[in-house]
């Protein structure tokens, strides 16, 4: 299922400024975790583990299930995985948005992702009032309905909450009718329209 999406961005280096106002504004999300699942940021292991990753990423952002409100988000191979993982990396650490791994305690399988993506950022691609921090969250088509989302967002707004960031938005296809109503349960509201097929929700 696709989630709370903020379009079509690109994956460039921020210059000077921009990563000053990146490094001065956006607080890096720890663990977050419930019985079955855990949240966890990119990390050195993933990088350890880069090959695999990128396997993994690919299966998730190729899911038919998880991009039938995003076609434009699909990859088409492996290596376009391991380009995007390698743009979340480098993006991670330059201050710019933060990619966060939804796994499986049990079996460490990747389940879905979520980006975080700050205003700085977000003021590069579209002209608001104002810019919230955004989410973005895909999850795989085997994991559907088993309300996980549902569990684990109030968790990330919550932690968001703690940090500090007190606006956080989300852009949803309009007929995309289970990702709103997970943002609904998470404390999301109908904000407006966002463009002729998308809607934003605010929290």
């Amino acid at each position: 299922m696709g989630g709370g999406n903020a379009g079509g961005r690109d994956n460039g280096w921020p210059d000077q400024r921009d990563r000053e106002e990146h490094y001065a504004t956006f607080p890096h999300m720890t663990v977050i975790e419930n019985d079955a699942h855990r949240i966890d940021p990119l990390g050195p292991d993933d990088i350890l583990h880069y090959e695999q990753l990128a396997l993994e990423i690919y299966q998730l952002l190729s899911d038919e299930h998880t991009l039938k409100f995003l076609p434009q988000k699909k990859l088409a191979s492996v290596t376009a995985a391991q380009d995007w993982l390698s743009a979340a990396i480098l993006n991670f650490h330059s201050g710019r948005n933060q990619v966060h791994l939804i796994r499986s305690k049990k079996t460490g399988a990747l389940l879905g992702v979520i980006d975080v993506i700050p205003p700085a950022v977000a003021r590069e691609h579209y002209q608001l009032a104002e810019y919230p921090f955004f989410l973005e969250f895909y999850l795989k088509g085997s994991a559907r309905g088993q309300s996980l989302m549902s569990r684990l967002l109030p968790k990330v707004i919550s932690h968001l909450q703690r940090d500090g960031i007190d606006e956080v938005a989300a852009v949803v296809n309009r007929q995309n009718i289970p990702a709103a109503k997970v943002l609904r349960r998470a404390g999301f509201k109908l904000s407006g329209t966002f463009d002729h097929a998308q809607d934003l929700y605010c929290c």
